[in-house]
């Protein structure tokens, strides 16, 4: 007894001074890490940790009450057991997702009889698969995900810029972050879609384009267009900030400026080009692509007045519902970005929000997931999160709402959403 009791305080002392060393040589390795890159990690081990509890929990008790999918869901139940059987990476496969695994394994020296998505994303996954023991579906869920660090990333340093009075504000960069996580349907951005590569891509295009590095602009608005069909259009917007550099002048000298310094932007367009060469490569058609979509979902080019009045009077309201919340990112862009300096970035909100509703009603299952590319107003929620209170508040019910969305996608009825 008498050693026990000398030894308890030595022992204590000894359990301080390496708890005291752990903690230090922590905050050391905390320092280390630049800048934005110790809050970008954090934010996105936390999401996927948490989403990917909430998920496997989810299914665990979808299990015990013995509903199975809806028929038109079956199938994909099957396709993500083919995937993996560890549901907390199945879970982020559904749909879509293997149609791109699909064009991830197609041979380039044989006709192709699909193109029912640009390139970019598919083709990203062919040199990574080998690494991954030819696994192109774990190939495409890895690529989101490196995509998703990087989208957050520039997040923080478009959000820092755009946030401060003088260009510089690390807490409304770290705002900007959280509340694109935060959206609706943010945790789309983990799951083996496009959702994270096209944001990245265009946060990245409008940050360097704020650097007035343009040929970077350039090139990284090719791999944009490449990623998505709107991506193209984003060349739009990119020019306004080219605009608002100069003080939005336009005559014969000012022009002769926006070509000089703007002309990277014309590899925007090329980027979607060079998808309709490749179609004409492989099929003899140069709108394979276009073709695709009207053969295999119905999808043509409407008016997208007429698609969302059409949504809000057809009597159905779950797609009445998914328009109304079109109409609410847009109010909330329009009342949020009134400043000169922001309106491209209204309009990059508007043309995101008003293309997929121009191809027509079979778009309506995959509006919500389509609106996910507005970051602009995750960018409104981070301005208007500035007090304390109403960051709380505010992270708390978005937080709530996406559970609750997520919990629907994971139940199998993922047509809500895309």
């Amino acid at each position: 007894m008498a050693d026990e009791r000398g030894a308890g305080p030595a022992g204590g002392a000894a359990g301080t001074r390496w708890t005291g060393r752990l903690g230090s040589a922590g905050r050391d390795l905390a320092r280390r890490i630049p800048t934005p890159w110790g809050y970008v990690l954090a934010v996105f081990l936390g999401s996927k940790l948490v989403l990917s509890l909430v998920g496997v929990l989810v299914l665990a008790a979808w299990d015990l009450a013995s509903v199975g999918p809806p028929a038109d869901e079956t199938m994909m139940r099957t396709q993500q057991d083919q995937i993996s059987p560890h549901r907390w990476i199945s879970l982020w496969f559904a749909w879509d997702s293997f149609l791109y695994d699909h064009l991830a394994r197609l041979p380039l020296d044989q006709p192709w009889k699909d193109f029912g998505f640009p390139l970019l994303y598919p083709f990203l996954a062919r040199p990574l698969a080998p690494l991954l023991g030819g696994h192109t579906a774990w190939a495409l869920l890895l690529i989101s995900n490196v995509a998703l660090v990087l989208q957050l990333y520039y997040a923080y340093r478009l959000g820092g810029r755009l946030l401060g009075a003088d260009g510089a504000d690390p807490a409304g960069g770290r705002r900007f972050a959280r509340y694109l996580l935060l959206l609706p349907t943010a945790f789309l951005f983990q799951a083996a879609l496009t959702e994270s590569l096209f944001v990245c891509l265009a946060l990245a295009a409008f940050w360097y384009a704020e650097q007035r590095r343009w040929l970077v602009v350039g090139i990284v608005g090719y791999f944009l267009a490449l990623s998505r069909s709107v991506g193209f259009l984003v060349v739009i917007p990119l020019a306004l900030v080219l605009l608002c550099q100069h003080g939005w002048r336009l005559n014969g000298r000012s022009l002769l400026r926006y070509l000089r310094l703007g002309w990277p932007l014309l590899l925007v367009p090329a980027g979607w080009l060079t998808f309709m060469a490749f179609c004409r490569w492989q099929s003899g058609d140069w709108f394979a692509y276009q073709h695709a979509q009207e053969k295999g979902w119905g999808i043509k080019v409407q008016n997208p007045l007429w698609v969302a009045w059409h949504a809000l009077t057809g009597g159905n309201s779950a797609d009445a519902l998914r328009v109304w919340i079109a109409v609410a990112m847009l109010v909330v862009a329009a009342v949020g970005l009134r400043r000169r300096a922001e309106w491209p970035y209204l309009v990059y909100t508007v043309i995101v929000v008003l293309v997929p509703l121009s191809m027509g009603p079979p778009v309506y299952r995959s509006l919500l997931r389509y609106l996910l590319a507005a970051f602009p107003v995750a960018l409104v929620l981070a301005r208007w999160a500035r007090r304390g209170r109403v960051d709380g508040w505010l992270t708390a019910g978005l937080a709530v709402l996406q559970g609750a969305v997520f919990a629907v996608w994971l139940t199998y009825w993922t047509h809500f959403v895309i």
